[in-house]
């Protein structure tokens, strides 16, 4: 009977990560007796495997026309840099160093050639940043475009990795940046709101030209920090994630997440929610001991703000509560790929 039932289940019930957990369910039956320097699989930021001399990493993501951005409010340097950025921001998570990504296109063949070459003027912006080489890839037809990057790194030791799955009871929730201006970048954008220039200008890079915390990431490693995941379907979606594979919950006050100015100042009372569960800001969410948060805060560059606490909890629930403790409701869940009722972005 069960079998029944997924076999005419489709994706949009069973929804992106419960898609994701059973592909990973059969991945893990097929391949459990194979030998393999596998340390982490399907299912954290990254694949990671031990080497000759380092860990290597790798991940991969994609960008669809019409899903994840529209030509008509996006132009192709802004999808190139954004199509490597996302990538970058999994090597991040865990703490990792960039080094090398291979690049598919999928072409309308109509495509102007100054198009794609401003694509990748975007993408070698900023892969030049952070040192990153495109050594390869592929071309295909495609009614319409889509960006397949593949991004290699590395990492010092299996025991610097920073992972889903290793959150404490006890241990403090914290973010890098400030949040929730990509979500209203979306609305923005295809709403077609008007707003004073600066603010514009803010809400349009945090959407289109994200910057990676890689060196944030590699603090975290430095002092210590075993837990982290990168804000890409929203903040209580994300540390949802954690909760999961940790097995723990999390309380989070609601007065204490760091929601951006300029959304502050442009959308007033739904400000929290975007920062809540709009997704794509690309800030490190990690979990630690109070001491070790402190120590992170006063070594970064960016805001570090500790925003609640890891918790004993069963159902591995993220709870969201005022200054006084009651509990809030957020207003959304985060971005899932194949829930209907999220639509487009």
């Amino acid at each position: 009977m069960v079998s029944d039932i997924i076999r005419t289940m489709k994706v949009s019930e069973l929804g992106e990560f419960g898609l994701i957990d059973r592909l990973a369910e059969m991945v893990g039956h097929s391949q459990s007796r194979q030998k393999s320097p596998l340390i982490i699989g399907i299912g954290d930021d990254t694949a990671a495997w031990q080497g000759d001399s380092s860990v290597q990493l790798a991940t991969v993501d994609s960008l669809v026309e019409s899903v994840h951005f529209t030509l008509d409010t996006a132009s192709y340097e802004e999808v190139g840099w954004k199509s490597l950025a996302v990538n970058l921001s999994d090597i991040a998570a865990m703490g990792g160093q960039p080094e090398y990504a291979l690049v598919s296109l999928g072409l309308p063949g109509d495509t102007n050639i100054e198009d794609i070459t401003d694509l990748y003027r975007g993408m070698l912006a900023l892969a030049e940043q952070f040192q990153v080489r495109i050594i390869g890839g592929n071309v295909v037809s495609a009614p319409q475009l889509v960006i397949n990057v593949t991004v290699f790194g590395s990492a010092i030791s299996r025991d610097s990795l920073l992972t889903r799955s290793t959150a404490r009871p006890g241990d403090r929730v914290a973010v890098t940046g400030p949040l929730g201006a990509a979500a209203a970048g979306v609305e923005m954008l295809g709403k077609g709101l008007e707003f004073e220039p600066e603010v514009v200008v803010a809400l349009r890079n945090a959407l289109l030209r994200p910057l990676p915390r890689i060196a944030e990431g590699q603090l975290l490693v430095e002092h210590d920090v075993r837990a982290a995941i990168d804000i890409s379907d929203g903040l209580i979606a994300d540390l949802d994630h954690i909760c999961q594979a940790s097995r723990v919950g999390a309380r989070i006050e609601a007065d204490r997440v760091p929601v951006a100015l300029p959304v502050q100042a442009s959308f007033g009372e739904r400000a929290l929610g975007l920062a809540l569960a709009g997704g794509e800001d690309y800030e490190l969410l990690f979990t630690a001991s109070a001491d070790r948060v402190e120590k992170v805060r006063k070594a970064a560059t960016c805001p570090i703000c500790a925003i609640g606490e890891v918790v004993i909890d069963d159902k591995h629930r993220v709870m969201l509560v005022d200054s006084q403790g009651s509990p809030v409701s957020p207003s959304g869940k985060g971005w899932d790929h194949f829930r209907v009722e999220r639509g487009r972005r």
